[in-house]
C-alpha cells in the first residue's frame, strides 16, 4: 500500500455536510489527514493525484446484494444454472460491483448454499477481486411462499432457489447448516411477493414461532437475520423479534411506522426498489406489459411503498440503496440507480442518498465506526468522480465517470494520470 495524497478535489465526506475544496492523505490503508483548501500537506515519499476539481467521496455500500443472480427473468432460471459456471459468475459480478464504486456490501441471498461463502472468502484472501463482503445464506421460506419452487421428484431440494422448512426445528436444522458454512447473514422470507402466484406482497407467511428459532440460532453465534417483509404484517413481525435489516417494507400502516422509529438507531431498511420500477415501467422487454404489471400488483405496489418510505425518512429511519439486481430487467452494474429512486420514492435529497449510500453503509456493514466516511481514521475506501453527483446522481451509473476506485488503500482503478513533476500527478485530458 503506497501513501497517496489526493489535491485539488472537491470533497463529500459522507456526513452529510456540504461539499468543500480540499486535499486527503492516504498512508496504508487509512485516512490519516483531511486539510480544507490547498495546504500543501508532506509530500515526501508519497504519490500526489492532482483531481483537477474532481470530486472525492467514500466508496458506495450496496445493502441488498445478490452476487449469484445471472440476470434471468426467472427465479428457475438462476437457479439451474450448473454450480461450477455459477461460481465463476459470480465471481465475475463481485468484480463488477467493485469497478461500479460498491466498495462494500451486504449478501442478502445466495442461489446456492456455499457460493457467498466461497465468494467472500476468496475476496478476503486476494484470489479475486471484490467488495468488503457480507455472506449470506440461501433464502429460507415456507411452502407457498416466495422461493418454493421445489420439484417433488427431485430429493433434497437440489434445485430449489430457497430452502423450505416447516416447523421451528427444521428452520434450527437449516439455520445450523448455514452457519456451519460460515455465512455472515441468515435470510428469511417472512413475506410474499408479487411475482410469485398465490404469495402476493401483502401476505405473510412465516410463523412466529419459526421465526424466533432462527433468531435464537444465529444470536447464539454472532450473527445476523435478515428478512424479505413486504407485508405489514411481515413489518411487525420482524420488529418483533429484534430483526434489525428489513427488506422493502412495501406496505406498513401507523403501528408498524411506529415501531420502525422506536429502533430507528438500530434498523434498516433497504427497499429494493428496481422490481417495482422496472417492471411497470420498463417490462415489456421481458414479458411483462405495463398492464400485467398491474394486474400482478406492482402498480399498488409502488404507491404504498412510496408513502411508506415517505414516512419512514420523515421520522429518520435509515433507509438505503440496494436491491434486487442481477434479473433481466435490473442488471447488475445498475445499482447505482437506486439513488435516483430513492429520491423519487423516499423524497430523499441528492446529498441524503450518498449519506445512505456511504455513513448508513458503513453502518449498516457493522463498520461505522470506521467505514463510510472520509474520515482521518477511517479506511481509505474512496471514489474519484468526474463531475457532481449533487447536480446529477446518475454520473454514478456510469462507471466511466468513475475516474478512481479505491478500496483498503489500494487502487482498484487508477486514474489515468500523465507526470507533472517528479512525484507528483495530474489527471489526464482523457
Amino acid at each position: 500500500m503506497a501513501n497517496v495524497l489526493f489535491t485539488n478535489v472537491r470533497i463529500i465526506d459522507g456526513t452529510g455536510a456540504a461539499p468543500y475544496a480540499g486535499e486527503v492523505l492516504v498512508q496504508g490503508n487509512r485516512i490519516t489527514r483531511i486539510a480544507r483548501g490547498a495546504r500543501s500537506l508532506p509530500l515526501s515519499g508519497m504519490t500526489v493525484i492532482d483531481g483537477a476539481g474532481a470530486t472525492l467521496m467514500p466508496g458506495m455500500v450496496e445493502a441488498h446484494t445478490h452476487f449469484g443472480w445471472n440476470n434471468s427473468a426467472t427465479l428457475d432460471g438462476i437457479q439451474m444454472m450448473p454450480t461450477e459456471e455459477h461460481v465463476l459468475w459470480t465471481a465475475g459480478v463481485a468484480h463488477t460491483y467493485l469497478s461500479q464504486g460498491f466498495t462494500s456490501c451486504v449478501g442478502a441471498a445466495t442461489p446456492k448454499p456455499r457460493i457467498d461463502v466461497v465468494i467472500r472468502n476468496s475476496i478476503n484472501s486476494g484470489l479475486i477481486p471484490g467488495p468488503r463482503y457480507l455472506a449470506a445464506s440461501q433464502e429460507i421460506t415456507v411452502a407457498g411462499s416466495l422461493g418454493d419452487d421445489t420439484l417433488p421428484h427431485l430429493p433434497f431440494q437440489e434445485f430449489s432457489f430457497g430452502r423450505v422448512v416447516s416447523g421451528p426445528e427444521q428452520m434450527r436444522e437449516v439455520v445450523r447448516m448455514f452457519l456451519k458454512y460460515g455465512v455472515d447473514n441468515i435470510k428469511l422470507n417472512l413475506s410474499g411477493d408479487n411475482f410469485v402466484p398465490g404469495a402476493d406482497a401483502k401476505t405473510t407467511w412465516m410463523s412466529d414461532e419459526e421465526v424466533a428459532m432462527a433468531v435464537r440460532e444465529t444470536s447464539v453465534r454472532g450473527k445476523r437475520v435478515i428478512v424479505h417483509a413486504r407485508s405489514t404484517a411481515s413489518v411487525k413481525q420482524a420488529l418483533r423479534h429484534n430483526i434489525k435489516l428489513i427488506y422493502h417494507a412495501s406496505y406498513t400502516d401507523e403501528e408498524a411506522l411506529d415501531m420502525l422509529e422506536a429502533v430507528k438507531d438500530s434498523v434498516f431498511v433497504a427497499p429494493g426498489l428496481s422490481v417495482i420500477e422496472r417492471l411497470l415501467y420498463a417490462g415489456d422487454e421481458h414479458g411483462i406489459s405495463h398492464k400485467k404489471a398491474i394486474e400482478m400488483g406492482y402498480l399498488e405496489e409502488a404507491e404504498a411503498t412510496a408513502k411508506s418510505l415517505k414516512e419512514m425518512h420523515k421520522r429518520g429511519i435509515r433507509v438505503l440503496p440496494g436491491g434486487d439486481y442481477g434479473f433481466a430487467w435490473a442488471k447488475h452494474g445498475e445499482n447505482a440507480t437506486d439513488l435516483q429512486y430513492l429520491v423519487k420514492y423516499a423524497g430523499m435529497t441528492p446529498m441524503e442518498t450518498l449519506v445512505a449510500a456511504t455513513r448508513f453503509g458503513g453502518e449498516v456493514m457493522m463498520m461505522g465506526d470506521e467505514l463510510g466516511l472520509l474520515k482521518e481514521g477511517y479506511l481509505a475506501d474512496l471514489l474519484l468522480v468526474d463531475g457532481d453527483p449533487l447536480a446529477d446522481l446518475s454520473i454514478l451509473v456510469d462507471k466511466r465517470n468513475l475516474l478512481a476506485i479505491m478500496k483498503d488503500g489500494e487502487f482498484f482503478k487508477q486514474p489515468e494520470v500523465r507526470a507533472a513533476a517528479p512525484g507528483r500527478w495530474s489527471l489526464s485530458a482523457a
